[in-house]
């Protein structure tokens, strides 16, 4: 069976979940089989780790944690869950399509970082989770670029309207400034798949950045052509 595995990316209140939920919808419409992962898994045990960290446990600042340790939380969950939940269904043949994978690290984990110290770092992080762990290696990442101040403007809308709280990431704006430029480096050197989700300071129309995503994986998904 031919194995798929798509993640969608970006940084905090990027649309991550909304794309990711037009997508399923239309392969559902199309009737192509398909399993949900959103990442990190926050209500699984094997995400204690994780939790700790987005919280705060080890310091308010993201830094307090240097990269490579938050990188092995964030990856042991991704490991438990595949070994766990959806490995059987990747194997046969299911689409697999991930809010956030290993492309999160290669964002807020390499932001960390000297720009002189990025290639390590990704050489690092793709050998450690895809050969050392051996979960699977995207076949696509969708890179949803927002800058930070568009991002920064609706993370504060989204906490006003749901009343949520901010973790460290986002409560950081130094965080997500160096997050942006970490991004748009693996972005690159990583092929990524980069949607322009911004125009002139506002985020473009839901539908205009999916329907631009359906164009973009058609070369992995050829069915998507029927889907548009």
């Amino acid at each position: 069976m031919k194995k798929r595995l798509i993640a969608i990316d970006g940084l905090d209140a990027s649309g991550k979940m909304t794309q990711t939920e037009l997508l399923k919808e239309t392969l559902a419409e199309l009737s192509l089989p398909y399993r949900y992962l959103s990442f990190p898994t926050y209500d699984a045990d094997y995400s204690a780790h994780v939790n700790m960290y987005l919280k705060g446990r080890f310091g308010d600042d993201p830094e307090a944690v240097n990269p490579f340790a938050a990188s092995s939380f964030f990856g042991a969950d991704r490991y438990c869950s595949y070994m766990l939940d959806w490995k059987k269904d990747y194997e046969s043949g299911s689409i697999i399509l991930a809010n956030r994978y290993t492309s999160a690290n290669a964002v807020h984990q390499l932001s960390k970082l000297m720009e002189s110290e990025y290639e390590s770092f990704l050489g690092w992080l793709t050998d450690y989770e895809y050969e050392k762990l051996g979960i699977p290696k995207p076949d696509a990442v969708v890179y949803l670029c927002v800058p930070p101040e568009v991002s920064q403007k609706m993370i504060q809308h989204r906490c006003d309207e749901t009343g949520a709280e901010k973790d460290i990431h986002e409560s950081n704006a130094r965080h997500l400034e160096n997050s942006y430029r970490a991004a748009l480096y693996s972005a690159e050197k990583l092929g990524w798949i980069k949607i322009d989700c911004a125009r002139d300071g506002e985020l473009r129309t839901r539908e205009e950045i999916h329907q631009e995503i359906l164009q973009r994986l058609e070369f992995l998904i050829p069915e998507l052509k029927n889907g548009r």
